[in-house]
């Protein structure tokens, strides 16, 4: 970075004063996505102020979504954000793959299990018929980006539990093995704070901000074939919705 200079009779706090500069640093690409931002020693010293006033910075960025922290790395400046459309209907794999990252995924659980009620009034089903429970913590670039849970029926995929290799899209193989092609889905995004386990899983800081989504897939006929849940990490993502209009 640049040498510093802060104005000390300014009526601008001095965390403020550090954060714009950060900021510039960052939208001039002096500092640039990815790369690690100097420790809060080397910024105090520099700056000549306390390490709380610099974290104080540090913070505002973060909750701007322009830095993000790996719990025993560092702080790195964030990426641009990767849009989020309700207009497509696409997999993780295919999202990441059209941006031009490398898709991976963790299995966290992957089990039969009875649907709960909120489960079974989103496929049409009865509480407590078995459905085909994936929970998978998803990656782009080896970088944790979301926490995926997906609930299928189980009737229509008997053998998923065999047949699904964690590496591999399960939309693909939904298709190629039983003919469920996603025509439709009804969405929800909702706006929240990672609990102790999403932040630990996507390490972020608790309570970061994240994006919570509720996603009942169809099939052309209407018939509901999955119920999905996950929260992706607000300082990654941002929603899109494009409208054209007609003249």
């Amino acid at each position: 970075m640049s040498q510093p200079v802060l104005d000390r009779n300014s009526v601008v706090p001095l965390y403020y004063q550090i954060r714009q500069f950060l900021l510039d640093q960052i939208r001039s690409e002096g500092l640039k996505p990815g790369e690690a931002v100097p420790s809060e020693q080397v910024i105090s010293a520099q700056f000549g102020v306390s390490r709380m006033t610099v974290r104080q910075a540090l913070k505002s960025l973060a909750d701007l979504g322009v830095l993000y922290s790996q719990r025993g790395k560092g702080t790195f400046v964030a990426a641009n954000k990767l849009e989020k459309s309700f207009k497509q209907v696409l997999s993780f794999t295919e999202e990441m793959a059209a941006r031009g990252a490398r898709p991976s995924s963790k299995v966290l659980r992957f089990v039969v299990e009875g649907a709960d009620e909120q489960v079974a009034t989103a496929l049409r089903i009865q509480p407590g018929e078995p459905v085909v429970s994936l929970r998978r913590l998803r990656l782009a670039d080896t970088e944790p980006m979301g926490i995926e849970w997906s609930r299928i029926p189980q009737a229509l995929c008997p053998d998923l539990l065999t047949a699904f290799q964690p590496k591999g899209s399960l939309y693909q193989l939904l298709g190629q093995r039983y003919g469920i092609k996603v025509a439709v889905t009804d969405e929800v995004a909702e706006a929240g704070v990672a609990n102790a386990e999403q932040s630990r899983l996507l390490t972020i800081p608790k309570r970061s901000p994240v994006l919570f989504f509720s996603r009942t897939s169809y099939v052309e006929s209407g018939k509901p074939v999955e119920f999905v849940t996950s929260v992706y990490r607000g300082d990654r993502y941002k929603i899109v919705n494009r409208v054209i209009t007609k003249r």
